[in-house]
């Protein structure tokens, strides 16, 4: 995520916002070759503020392409563009016409985590969906939440299905998310980063600055944003995907009605 400026907030009239990507803090990041560039925009993602992030790149803030996705993730001949809609990429967990566990693990005992984690689950079993999640000890889960700690704008990141298996890291920064960080606003968090685990984008891909205040297009492309039949064609408010969100203590975003229909639908 990345944390809006005071003066940003108070001009969109929310003092908290932050995006759910990062917030640019350095002065000099890492390049990126014009060659990588090129793959991660023919995947449909935007180029900027891509950096480099261990053995892959971080764009739009909190996504994740490992090197392997920049040339595995499928294309598709058949898609429509977001515009406020949801939507979700080409690549999603395989069910096999049944029930799939995935299973969910955390790094830390920290208790507002812990707390978080398990309602972030609550909402999505809920909706009796075909992928169900389950918290588990260890760190060989199906997807595995692990925290650390940087002074940066960057809350938290996660990547998309690969090989119809979920993405299997959620990295959340504790500089933001301190035990004093309020369930309901921590859970929306991991739940948006769930959601990329599982296939979905940003519900304001083609317009950013709907949640952020700034920014736009996330990035123009026939790759990797697939219209979800049944969800709003114009803004879609309180969408658990949207690409800002807040770590005020009053922060929350359950599923809406419009998120469900898009979940439904996808599993």
């Amino acid at each position: 995520m990345r944390k809006l400026s005071l003066m940003a907030a108070v001009l969109i009239a929310a003092a908290t916002l932050f995006n759910s990507c990062k917030k640019s803090t350095k002065t000099d990041p890492a390049s990126v070759s014009q060659e990588i560039l090129s793959q991660i925009k023919a995947l449909g993602f935007s180029t900027n503020g891509a950096t480099p992030h261990e053995d892959g790149y971080l764009v739009e803030g909190d996504i994740f392409l490992s090197k392997e996705n920049l040339s595995g993730l499928e294309q598709s001949h058949n898609l429509i563009y977001a515009n406020e809609e949801h939507y979700r990429t080409t690549n999603l967990v395989s069910t096999s016409g049944g029930t799939r566990t995935i299973t969910v693990s955390l790094n830390t005992s920290q208790a507002n985590f812990i707390s978080a984690t398990d309602e972030a689950i609550r909402r999505y079993n809920a909706l009796n969906l075909t992928v169900r999640f389950q918290r588990v000890a260890g760190t060989s889960a199906n997807i595995n939440i692990v925290t650390f700690y940087q002074v940066s704008n960057t809350l938290g990141s996660a990547g998309f299905p690969t090989g119809g298996n979920p993405f299997n890291r959620i990295q959340m920064n504790t500089y933001w998310y301190t035990p004093s960080i309020a369930v309901n606003a921590l859970a929306t968090t991991i739940a948006h980063e769930m959601g990329h685990c599982i296939g979905f984008r940003h519900t304001d891909y083609m317009n950013r600055a709907y949640s952020c205040g700034t920014g736009g297009n996330e990035g123009a492309s026939t790759v990797g944003a697939v219209y979800i039949p049944g969800t709003p064609t114009g803004p879609s408010a309180g969408s658990w995907m949207l690409a800002c969100g807040s770590t005020a203590s009053n922060f929350n975003r359950p599923f809406t009605t419009a998120d469900q229909t898009a979940l439904n639908y996808v599993y």
